[in-house]
């Protein structure tokens, strides 16, 4: 299954580490400090020039090492989410 980041970026479902929301998240010096350590390792894709409401840590593992992308968009974590479909397979859980 794949999922829709925003724009023209789409990701597998498998690839995805996490989706975090920017607001709550950035509260956190270490979540800031990992942020600031992707964008210098060149890990970062922005998706969107809109304000950013989320970003979603992803892993590909090819021939060598696995290789970590974090995408920044301006969908809000709480949709990306309900777009994987995990949410379906929990039955009590509410959003």
């Amino acid at each position: 299954m794949y999922l829709h980041l925003g724009q023209d970026i789409v990701v597998k479902t498998e690839e995805v580490l996490g989706i975090f929301d920017l607001d709550t998240a950035t509260i956190s010096k270490n979540t800031r400090n990992y942020l600031a350590h992707a964008e210098k390792q060149g890990w970062v894709v922005n998706v969107s020039t809109e304000l950013p409401k989320s970003f979603v840590v992803c892993s590909t593992q090819g021939d060598g090492p696995a290789r970590v992308t974090v995408y920044i968009s301006q969908i809000s974590s709480t949709t990306l989410l309900k777009r994987t479909g995990y949410i379906d397979g929990i039955s009590n859980v509410n959003i």
